[in-house]
């Protein structure tokens, strides 16, 4: 080979390997990326298992907004609808006007008790009329009477010059004229008697209408709901967990329309699968996110644990009730917001721990997927507890191991490290039938400490 081919080879070559160093380069940088995605290191330290749920804040203390509690005493014993209210989340002052019912129940009950009303006021005005008539008539029988007795009285007396036989008649009919007037006093302090019973029945019906009348007005004039306090309105919610919007029901054993919360203290209620509540404590920390900021961080302590599970709507599962008490609540917070709560049920100190993805099954035997220096292979490991997101490893790796996050393309054809006494290896070409990527729920070591 002449000199000037020899140089310009060498040309060739050099340009070649410049041009294609960066290209290697530029493959292995593309690949790292997807390769620090798909493994991860063997960590050690302490390890969490939190029960995650979602709930909603609400605040403990709060004014309840009702609607007419006595609608009993006007007789209105179904349901009366909500005609409006104000947007939930408004703010009103005492005594704004937060709803209006529908007054069509109480209108007719208004009109039926106005015409009891009038008609007892006829009887009473009867009544009295009738009474004053009779007890006229009766106090006109019995002046007539005494006028009598009086007449008698003097013929009597008279009579004492006269013959015997005279005297005598004048005597009976003296005696006849006192017992009339005797009588005719009985008769009247009966009827007034009567008249005053009378008049008690029928002055007592009036006032029984009037004052039912009364509460009728009342009630209707309630059915305008107004804020008893200044606050932020929220909607109750209903025994299906309804809120009571316009269309809503309120009756005499369920009078309440909305609340008026205390935001300087919030709780998030959450419920928690039986599973999981057995884990649970009050005092337990809880970590608190909001889905309206999901950059704002919160913290709290369990408050309360439900004994008794419920049945949820649309929901075949028992669950129980869970409160968080949250700690230093800021005016941004809002009753109804949902929150993601984070509950630390206990703490593994310094233990090794992966994330949970790495795990497979297959036949019983847990294992991970182990980068390797002269590549990857099957690692039987034992695992501990996990949370939803990781997972502690007893026995078959060591700190700072690496492991796949998902299978490789290769499977197949990777060997088998077991657990045993000893560790040995298997050939490769195990077909993986059956693998699961879920492994088996531990129980909570003994070493686990409560926070």
């Amino acid at each position: 080979m002449s000199r000037l081919s020899r140089s310009r080879w060498l040309q060739i070559v050099a340009a070649v390997f410049v041009i294609g160093t960066p290209s290697v380069w530029y493959l292995a940088r593309a690949e790292s990326p997807d390769n620090a995605r798909l493994e991860a290191p063997v960590q050690r330290g302490d390890f969490s298992v939190v029960v995650t749920t979602s709930g909603e804040l609400r605040a403990p203390k709060f004014v309840t907004i009702t609607g007419p509690q006595n609608m009993q005493q006007a007789e209105i014993w179904n349901g009366v609808k909500i005609q409006s209210i104000v947007a939930e989340g408004t703010q009103v002052k005492e005594g704004d006007v937060v709803a209006e019912l529908d007054r069509s129940p109480v209108a007719s009950k208004l009109s039926e008790v106005g015409l009891a009303v009038t008609k007892a006021q006829a009887q009473y005005e009867q009544a009295s009329l009738d009474s004053t008539l009779n007890l006229s008539k009766a106090r006109e029988e019995m002046h007539t009477a005494m006028l009598s007795l009086e007449e008698k009285s003097l013929a009597k007396e008279q009579a004492k010059f006269e013959a015997p036989s005279i005297r005598r008649q004048a005597e009976i009919d003296y005696e006849k004229a006192f017992r009339v007037l005797k009588q005719d006093s009985a008769d009247y302090k009966t009827k007034v008697e009567q008249a005053k019973a009378k008049m008690r029945e029928v002055g007592a019906d009036l006032e029984r209408q009037q004052n039912k009348l009364g509460v009728v007005k009342e009630v209707m004039d309630l059915f305008t709901i107004k804020a008893p306090a200044p606050g932020l309105v929220i909607y109750i919610k209903d025994w299906q967990g309804k809120k009571r919007g316009v269309g809503g029901q309120v009756s005499p054993w369920e009078p309440a329309v909305a609340t008026l919360p205390d935001l300087s203290a919030m709780e998030s209620v959450t419920f928690v699968n039986e599973i999981d509540v057995r884990k649970l404590s009050v005092g337990q920390p809880v970590s608190i996110t909001l889905d309206a900021d999901p950059n704002k961080k919160l913290t709290g302590t369990v408050s309360a644990v439900a004994n008794v599970g419920e049945q949820r709507p649309n929901s075949d599962a028992k669950v129980f009730e869970v409160k968080v008490n949250v700690e230093k609540p800021d005016t941004t917070l809002r009753p109804g917001m949902t929150t993601g709560n984070a509950i630390e049920t206990y703490t593994i100190k310094n233990v090794l721990h992966i994330p949970l993805e790495a795990v497979a099954s297959d036949s019983g035997i847990t294992y991970v997927y182990k980068r390797t220096g002269t590549g990857v292979t099957r690692q039987q490991v034992e695992t501990g507890a996990m949370n939803d997101d990781e997972i502690v490893i007893t026995r078959g790796l060591s700190e700072n191991d690496r492991v796949l996050l998902s299978p490789p393309a290769d499977k197949t054809k990777l060997g088998f490290e077991r657990l045993s006494g000893g560790s040995a290896t298997t050939t490769a070409g195990d077909s993986n039938k059956g693998q699961q990527r879920v492994p088996v729920v531990p129980t909570k070591p003994d070493s686990a400490k409560k926070p």
